[in-house]
């Protein structure tokens, strides 16, 4: 279905992967070249073999719900025999968790535009290597056509070699001086109380241009910023209005975002989801943050396979680095980063380990106090979210500013992923 859509309408298809940062840098994409162009985008985490094709026919998911799915099909029918006002733009997000996940994707899915964050170790129990995930990866560049174009993270060199793998132009960004789109004279404003974001100059072409981003704590964000810059310039946009669109640009729910709790504190909540190098850039922005006590509350990061226990323990350093005053750790691979802090002398009395994280939610509350910077992260299936739902100064806005707060999953409890069982085992 989804094949006979993009024969008949024909849209400039954007596709995105990386290790991180994809969804946000769909969100950043589409913010800029929504001013150009009737543009979609993939909603959530449609991201998958279903996901996908749902956002190129434009339905939701049909759930278990047979009158559902016929509904889509109905659509998909009206689409395809009375002409309708179709997007001319589509900004896809590509996941992939296995091997020739890929491969299937791009059987599809004709991308014209491909964009890649950057290659780490996600997804390691499934792959094997960081270089079987960049070579999986850099399927979608090789796929690109000759008049399509490559937008790189020239920050990562596994993203940034896969200029190797692909016959379109190609398009690097970053911060360092060999991008092709430049960020210059980064400034992170902020008071005690108060952020105001980042500011720079962005350069391309031997042109610049000032670039306000209000909205946005973590630097690793601005990357989003700068991929979805690229995108705007490979459709021949002009820098201004880049810019310009950029200030409305922020982080998703869940996505290191700065929330006000009960008395005063403020919650960094960065729940969605959690990897090695997620964890670092979320404890690198705990640093740059002035407050009167950091508390960092981090749940397991999963799906790292045999390398979890050393990956868990390597954060330490950064973790003291933070500045953090307390540290909270919840799940049984935290246990090694519980250790590795205390092989490097820090205060027994100032960290805590917790099972799950409605254990951790309970002794929190007596922990915590009035004006606590708390930072508040782990993998999916920790459901750390529910830590900063009971923590939020008004719980109603809890449906538009954090992650997983749909019926369906408010439903679920706390499961013990299956790894741990393995890992004991």
């Amino acid at each position: 279905m989804a094949r006979r859509v993009l024969r008949k309408y024909r849209p400039l298809v954007i596709g995105i992967t990386g290790s991180v940062g994809k969804s946000l840098t769909k969100e950043a994409i589409a913010l800029v070249v929504s001013r150009a162009y009737f543009t979609r985008k993939a909603e959530g985490n449609y991201n998958n073999e279903i996901g996908i094709p749902l956002t190129i026919i434009g339905a939701k998911s049909g759930g278990g719900s047979f009158f559902c799915w016929a509904v889509i099909f109905c659509k998909w029918l009206w689409m395809m025999f009375i002409p309708v006002r179709y997007p001319e733009v589509l900004v896809l997000e590509m996941g992939i968790d296995r091997p020739g996940d890929m491969d299937y994707l791009l059987s599809f899915v004709p991308v014209n535009i491909g964009v890649v964050t950057g290659v780490s170790a996600s997804h390691l129990a499934f792959f094997g290597s960081v270089g079987n995930i960049a070579k999986e990866k850099g399927k979608l560049m090789a796929s690109l056509p000759e008049d399509g174009f490559a937008i790189l993270n020239a920050d990562d060199k596994r993203a940034e070699k896969m200029q190797e793998k692909t016959k379109a132009k190609t398009i690097t960004y970053g911060f360092g001086s060999e991008a092709g789109l430049r960020v210059d004279n980064l400034l992170f404003h902020r008071e005690a109380k108060r952020v105001e974001g980042f500011s720079f100059k962005l350069n391309y072409n031997g042109k610049t241009i000032p670039v306000r981003l209000p909205k946005l704590v973590a630097r690793h964000h601005i990357a989003a910023a700068l991929a979805g810059a690229g995108v705007a310039v490979a459709l021949r946009m002009n820098l201004v209005e880049i810019a310009e669109a950029l200030e409305n640009f922020e982080p998703l729910p869940g996505r290191l975002r700065l929330l006000l709790g009960r008395e005063g504190i403020i919650l960094l909540d960065d729940t969605y989801n959690a990897s090695p190098v997620s964890v670092l850039a979320a404890l690198d922005v705990v640093k740059d943050l002035v407050a009167p006590r950091k508390v960092i509350v981090l749940g397991d990061m999963l799906e790292l396979g045999a390398d979890a226990k050393q990956e868990h323990a390597a954060l330490a350093l950064a973790v003291i680095d933070s500045g953090a005053h307390i540290v909270i750790m919840v799940g049984e691979h935290m246990r090694a980063l519980f250790e590795a802090l205390s092989t490097l002398g820090f205060p027994r009395k100032q960290m805590l380990w917790f099972p799950d994280p409605m254990t951790a939610l309970q002794n929190l509350k007596d922990i915590i106090r009035a004006e606590d910077l708390i930072l508040i992260k782990g993998s999916q299936s920790m459901r750390m979210e529910k830590i900063t739902r009971a923590l939020l100064a008004d719980p109603s806005e809890a449906a538009t500013v954090l992650c997983r707060q749909s019926d369906e999953w408010q439903s679920r409890s706390f499961v013990s992923p299956a790894e741990w069982t393995l890992q004991n085992e």
